[in-house]
This record gives structure tokens, C-alpha cells and sequence, in this order.
């Protein structure tokens, strides 16, 4: 690693910075505090609207949202700067939360998750265009430790808010809780979006395509419920849906990074392969401890936390040290992650006891902290300004994609190698497998652009 520096005290709150760091905190704590509270409302909201039979639905509207939305945001940034992406993200999500807040049936709570998606797909993109105009490079892993730190606080607390919330003031609340703080957001970053309008922008030599946008989502979206409901048919739709995402993918997707060729396209690929390896980690682990150890609901979400804070923490580690080589720190975060799955494929055994498991969370979580930010700061830093939107859309894309793959193949291997009710074998060659992917994507992060 290069020898460490030490950066300017007070990057973030700063005169210059400090009402733009505190409206981005603030407006990726709402998302984050909306996406984990929705989880733990679903359940009465549905069987309030009498929507059992749709229960999927909801989230699988707000995925191909945020999909397209993602995709058309990057092009959006890429032609006319992030600040339409930053005014049309939060009057998008603003409206779904209105709307979803005040369904009176399940066509109403889809439209509204439909729009939250719209919302949180447009912030995505153009919230890292906001990072990429206003932090100098070595600013932004400090902002990037930040960001880390606004989703901790919702993973560890918002479930528990969003359960009391719907038991004593209803699931509406959830929603309509949240409307008064979108446009403070919106308000501490008028200042920043003022002093970027009408700033010229290149002439990108790629641009994403709308039509492929559309398939990705429906791809995506058709990989989504066939893990969500396996079965011999949803393998074949599912296959179908993986076809018409790989097609719109060569669109959607830096040339090179299937091959994750030195530059942007290995950092997208590495986000993906990383991205994957996690999810393969995140998504069973409390299936595991539920059905191997016999944990109950509240202890076997305890790992998460742990994972949670663990990131947050590696993140906050990384951010004190803007100089040290991005390059190591992902590769440290694939081989994190990948010694976590190896230890998850040992929990996974009624051999095993549970507790190894808090250890495999913690290391996989520092994995995720120290690589993710990094990846993020590479993307910036080798994508031309006028193509940082079409890359950072299909980062986040490619984060998507892997995570659903992981999280379907893992739904075969259950059905195929064991169940839920015994998922050891299923989820060891799961956990093996993806370790086997994380040596890869420590290979891909070794690869440098030429000069």
C-alpha cells in the first residue's frame, strides 16, 4: 500500500461541504430506512389490502423500477449533469411514498412501490455523479465511509422502528413517516445543484439503451421471483429471463467486462463478482441458523447486524487512509469475503456449532467495507466525465444482476441437493462455489490499465 497521508480534518463538514454531505447522508439514510422498513411491514400491509396472492409483487415492482430507472438516470447524467436526475429522484420517490401511504387496495401499494423505485434508481446514479463533481479523489472514501455508516443505522434499528410503527400507528406510516424529510434532503442540496446547473457537459461515446434497459429489468425481475418460488417450471422461465438479461447486457455494460478487461470494465466486473459473493453469503445465513442450529427469528438476523456494523467499520478504517492502493484494498476484499464462505460452508454442517457464524458475518462484512468504496472510487477514476453516468449505471446494474443470480442458484441448489428445512449440503456447495468466485474476482482486481 502506498504510504498513507494524512487527509485534511473535517473533509466532509467543511463550510464548502458540509450541507451537501448532510443532504446526501440524509436522502441514502431514507432510502435505506424505506427499503428494510418495507421488509418488516409487508406482511400486514398485505393482509391488510387483502393481497396475499401478490405478495411478491411489491418488492419485484420496486426492482424493475429501480432497474430502468438506473439505466435511464446514467444517460440522463451522462448528456445533462446529475442535478434533472437529483430534482426528478426525490419527487419520484416523494410521490411513491404518497401513494403507497394512502393505497386503499394492492394496485395502489404497486404503483407506489413502482414509483419508490423510479425514485431510488435515479438517487443511486446520480448521487455518486453529485460525489464525482463535488469531492476531490481523495475526499471520496472519506464520503464513501460516510455513506456506509448511513445505511448501518437503518439495517440495525429501522426493522425494529418499522415494527413498532406498524403495530401502534399502522403500516401507513412507514411510508407517510418519511414524506416531511424528502424535501429537507432536497433543500440542503439546492445549493450544490444550483452551482452545477448549466455546467457543459462532454459528448459520451456510449449510451445506454432504452429498449435494453426494459429487458434487463424484466430479466432481472424474472430471476427475482423464479428463486422466490422455485419449481421445475419457474427453472425454465427462469432460464428464458437469464437469456433476455445476457442479451440486454451487452447493451447495458462496459465492452470488456465479461472479460473484465484492466480499467472500467474490470471494476464493474469486480463490483458484480463481489456483489455476488455476498449475496450467496447474506441471503442463506439466516436460513442456516433458523433450520442447522435452531436459532429463532430475532437471533438468527443477529449475524446481519453484526455484518452491518463490520462494514461500517472497515469502511470508516479505509476513509482515514484515502491513500492506500484501491487495487489491494478490493483484492483484501475478495479474499475477506471469500474466507468468509469457506467458514459459512463449515456452519452450514449440523457438525458445526452456530457460533462461527458471527465470525464469518464480521469478516465478510470488512471484506465489503474496505472493497466496496474502493471500486467506487476506481470507477470514478477511470471513467471519462462524460461516460461516468453510463458506468456507474451499470455498476450498480451488474451489482443486481450477480446478487440475483447468487440468490437463484442458490433456490436450485435447495431444491435439487437438499430443502429448506435441510439446507446443509445445498448451501456448503453454495458457499463454495462463491468462494471459488471470490478467487477470481481477486484475480480480475490484480489486472492494471496500460498506460
Amino acid at each position: 500500500m502506498a504510504q498513507t497521508v494524512e487527509p485534511r480534518r473535517g473533509v466532509l463538514w467543511t463550510p464548502e461541504h458540509r450541507t451537501t454531505t448532510a443532504g446526501l447522508l440524509l436522502v441514502i439514510t431514507l432510502i435505506a430506512f424505506e427499503n428494510l422498513g418495507v421488509a418488516t411491514a409487508m406482511p400486514t400491509m398485505v393482509a391488510d389490502l387483502g393481497g396475499g396472492a401478490l405478495y411478491s409483487w411489491p418488492f419485484t415492482a420496486f426492482l424493475v423500477a429501480s432497474v430502468v430507472a438506473t439505466v435511464l438516470s446514467g444517460r440522463i447524467c451522462d448528456r445533462r449533469g446529475p442535478v434533472p436526475s437529483l430534482l426528478a429522484g426525490p419527487a419520484l420517490f416523494l410521490a411513491g411514498l404518497l401513494v403507497a401511504g394512502l393505497a386503499q387496495d394492492m394496485a395502489l401499494l404497486l404503483a407506489g412501490r413502482f414509483l419508490q423505485g423510479l425514485g431510488t434508481g435515479t438517487l443511486l446514479v446520480a448521487t455518486q455523479l453529485l460525489v464525482a463533481a463535488v469531492y476531490t479523489d481523495r475526499e471520496r472514501p472519506v464520503l464513501y465511509a460516510a455513506t456506509a455508516a448511513a445505511w448501518v443505522l437503518p439495517a440495525v434499528v429501522g426493522p425494529s422502528i418499522a415494527g413498532l410503527v406498524t403495530e401502534h400507528l399502522g403500516w401507513r406510516w412507514v411510508f407517510l413517516g418519511l414524506v416531511p424529510l424528502v424535501p429537507v434532503g432536497v433543500a440542503m442540496l439546492a445549493p450544490v445543484l444550483r452551482g452545477l446547473a448549466g455546467r457543459p457537459q462532454g459528448r459520451p461515446e456510449v449510451s445506454a439503451s432504452v429498449p435494453a434497459a426494459v429487458a434487463a429489468a424484466i430479466g432481472v425481475a424474472v430471476l427475482t421471483w423464479a428463486a422466490q418460488h422455485p419449481s421445475p417450471l419457474a427453472l425454465g422461465y427462469g432460464v428464458a429471463g437469464l437469456a433476455a438479461l445476457a442479451l440486454a447486457l451487452r447493451r447495458l455494460l462496459p465492452p470488456g467486462t465479461v472479460t473484465a478487461r484492466p480499467g472500467v470494465p474490470a471494476v464493474v466486473a469486480c463490483r458484480a463478482l463481489l456483489a455476488g459473493t455476498f449475496a450467496a453469503l447474506e441471503a442463506y445465513l439466516p436460513l442456516t441458523m433458523t433450520a442447522v442450529h435452531g436459532y429463532g427469528p430475532a437471533q438468527a438476523g443477529l449475524p446481519l447486524t453484526v455484518t452491518a456494523l463490520s462494514w461500517s467499520a472497515a469502511s470508516a478504517v479505509q476513509g482515514r487512509h484515502p491513500d492506500w492502493r484501491r487495487e489491494t484494498l478490493v483484492r483484501a476484499g475478495f479474499v475477506l469475503v471469500g474466507a468468509a464462505l469457506l467458514l459459512f460452508a463449515v456452519v452450514s454442517q449440523p457438525w458445526s456449532p452456530g457460533w462461527p457464524a458471527f465470525v464469518a458475518a464480521a469478516v465478510g462484512g470488512a471484506g465489503m467495507g474496505v472493497a466496496f468504496p474502493s471500486l467506487s472510487v476506481l470507477l470514478l477514476r477511470h471513467s471519462p466525465e462524460a461516460e461516468r453516468g453510463f458506468n456507474t449505471a451499470a455498476l450498480q446494474l451488474g451489482d443486481w444482476v450477480t446478487s440475483a443470480l447468487a440468490i437463484g442458484f442458490g433456490g436450485v441448489l435447495l431444491g435439487v441437493l437438499a430443502s429448506a428445512s435441510r439446507p446443509g449440503p445445498a448451501v456448503a456447495v453454495l458457499a463454495l462455489t462463491f468462494a471459488g468466485v471470490a478467487v477470481l474476482g481477486a484475480l480480475a482486481a490484480g489486472r492494471r490499465p496500460r498506460d
